[in-house]
C-alpha cells in the first residue's frame, strides 16, 4: 500500500483510464480530472475520484486548489485526432502549461507529462496538417515544462499506441529511439512505476514495446 493522491489530467482519456486501475490496485487514490459531467460513472466505477473542471477555461488558482494536496499530476490530456489546430493548442499545449502552473503554485513538485514519438523534433512539411499541429502542441508543451526549476518533472513519449494487452515488456531510453508501438497499458504502468520509485526525475523518455520488464527498465533509469 503506497497510498499516494495522484491526479490526472485528462482522466477519461484511454492511458488515464489504464492508469487509474494500476494505481487503484497498488493502494493510491487517482483523482481523474474530467471535462464531461457524463463521464463521471465511468472513472468512479475504476476507482478514481471524479473531479470536474475544463482545462481550457480554468484558472490556475481554481485548478490549483483541485491539485492540493497531491503527491503528483499527470498530464494525460489530448484534444483527440478529430480537433483542429486551434484545440490542439489550447488542450495540449496549453492544458499541460496550466497543470504546471497549477501543480508548482500548490506547491506539487512530481509531474509526469505524457508526450508523443516525433516532439522535440522537426516537423516534416509533407505530414498530415492535423499531426502537424498535434507534434508542434506537443513540443510547446515539453519546452515550457523542462524549463522549470520548480518541477520535477519526467517526459515520456510513447510510440504508436495499441489496445493490445499489457506484455509488461518495454524498451524505455532517452533518445533517441527507433520508431515503434506499445499498449497503452504498458505505458500506464510506466507511469506508475516512475511515480512510485521517483525516478528519471528531469529525463525525457521514449517508450515502445521491447524486452525489459517495466519494474527493471525504469530502475535502469535511476
Amino acid at each position: 500500500m503506497t497510498d499516494k493522491r495522484i491526479v490526472i489530467a485528462g482522466g477519461h482519456g484511454q492511458i488515464a483510464q489504464h492508469l487509474t486501475q494500476v494505481l487503484t490496485a497498488h493502494g493510491d487514490r487517482a483523482v481523474s480530472l474530467i471535462r464531461n459531467t457524463e463521464h463521471v460513472d465511468a472513472v468512479t466505477a475504476l476507482g478514481a475520484l471524479p473531479q470536474v473542471i475544463d482545462l481550457e477555461a480554468a484558472s490556475v488558482d481554481e485548478l490549483a486548489e483541485v491539485l492540493a494536496g497531491a503527491d503528483a499530476v499527470v498530464f494525460a490530456a489530448g484534444a483527440g485526432p478529430n480537433s483542429g489546430p486551434d484545440r490542439k493548442d489550447t488542450v495540449d499545449r496549453a492544458g499541460a502549461v496550466l497543470l504546471a502552473d497549477a501543480a508548482e503554485k500548490a506547491g506539487i513538485r512530481r509531474y509526469v507529462l505524457i508526450s508523443s514519438f516525433g516532439a522535440g523534433e522537426p516537423v516534416a512539411e509533407d505530414l498530415d496538417e492535423g499531426w502537424k499541429a498535434y507534434i508542434k502542441a506537443k513540443t510547446a508543451a515539453e519546452e515550457d515544462v523542462s524549463a522549470r526549476s520548480g518541477l520535477d518533472w519526467t517526459i515520456l513519449r510513447p510510440g504508436r499506441l495499441t489496445d493490445e494487452d499489457p506484455l509488461d515488456a518495454v524498451s524505455l531510453t532517452e533518445p533517441p529511439m527507433d520508431a515503434g508501438s506499445v499498449p497503452r497499458a504498458d505505458v500506464a504502468a510506466v507511469i506508475a512505476r516512475l511515480i512510485d520509485t521517483g525516478g528519471a526525475v528531469r529525463k525525457t523518455l521514449m517508450l515502445t514495446s521491447g524486452s525489459t520488464s517495466i519494474a527493471d527498465a525504469v530502475d535502469a533509469l535511476g
